[in-house]
């Protein structure tokens, strides 16, 4: 069952069949009985309208984003050739092999764009790529309750000049994309899950590249419980586990560009770029 945010509320799909959700986001995160809860909806809930693309809002509530860096080899080798000239390239080899992730405030809930919403690019870097991710919604206690989609929006050339500037790369107006839904499940996703990425200029496909869940080098539960150490979560929190497609360097995004992101069993996430 996948979970959407209108407008009107919340609004659960199954077998092509929509219905309303009492409560906010917030709440129902932070219900223990949350799938059981969920189910019962289902069998006894109202029947919403027609989910419409252009009615869905973020999938986020009062949660945090949190990024994962680094979890697959693609995204070691394009951090260590960005950096490289600022000699930093061999920070992104250790923390591939480390034991501790790394792990990074990426954005609070109201720079986040939906579907159909804008991205957006800093206006002081040249170098700008969106970065297709899994999106794990975690619970108050720790728990992955959800998945969902996300595009981690990074400039590279800040974040190549020195690994410091990691946050002024990563953490801007529209940086953050999440939708369309959330995927509501306590099963971990297959490990052939397949996460692919489209990007179109004036209609033809500038890039596209896909990876799968069996390239992570660490498990979404391990990230978890590296960024659930001293500290609290009181509406639970989104966590971006990192991403194994990267553009070739010599790509950047312009504005007019489409970003298309699909992982399976999830959907789509479309954004234009301003």
């Amino acid at each position: 069952m996948i979970l959407y945010r209108t407008a009107e509320g919340l609004t659960l799909v199954e077998d092509n069949k929509a219905y309303g959700v009492e409560g906010s986001l917030d709440t129902l995160v932070a219900r223990p009985d949350l799938h059981a809860f969920l189910g019962e909806q289902v069998r006894d809930g109202n029947m919403a309208g027609r989910i419409l693309t252009a009615d869905l809002l973020p999938p986020i509530g009062s949660q945090e984003v949190w990024a994962a860096g680094v979890t697959y080899l693609r995204s070691r080798a394009a951090r260590m050739a960005e950096s490289k000239d600022a000699g930093g390239g061999d920070f992104y080899d250790r923390v591939y092999s480390a034991e501790r992730p790394e792990l990074f405030f990426k954005s609070l809930a109201h720079k986040v764009v939906g579907p159909g919403g804008a991205v957006g690019l800093r206006s002081d870097a040249h170098w700008s790529v969106p970065e297709p991710e899994l999106a794990l919604l975690i619970n108050p206690a720790g728990q992955i309750v959800g998945y969902t989609i996300g595009n981690d929006m990074s400039s590279r050339d800040i974040e190549g000049q020195n690994p410091l500037y990691l946050p002024q790369a990563k953490v801007y107006n529209r940086s953050c994309a999440l939708g369309p839904g959330i995927l509501m499940t306590q099963e971990p996703l297959a490990a052939e899950t397949r996460i692919s990425i489209a990007i179109v200029r004036a209609g033809s496909a500038a890039f596209s590249g896909e990876t799968t869940l069996a390239q992570m080098k660490r498990t979404p539960q391990e990230l978890v419980d590296y960024l659930y150490r001293d500290q609290t979560f009181p509406f639970g929190c989104f966590l971006l586990t990192g991403t194994g497609v990267v553009p070739p360097d010599s790509f950047t995004l312009e504005k007019g560009d489409t970003v298309r992101i699909g992982i399976d069993g999830i959907g789509e996430l479309v954004n234009p770029v301003e």
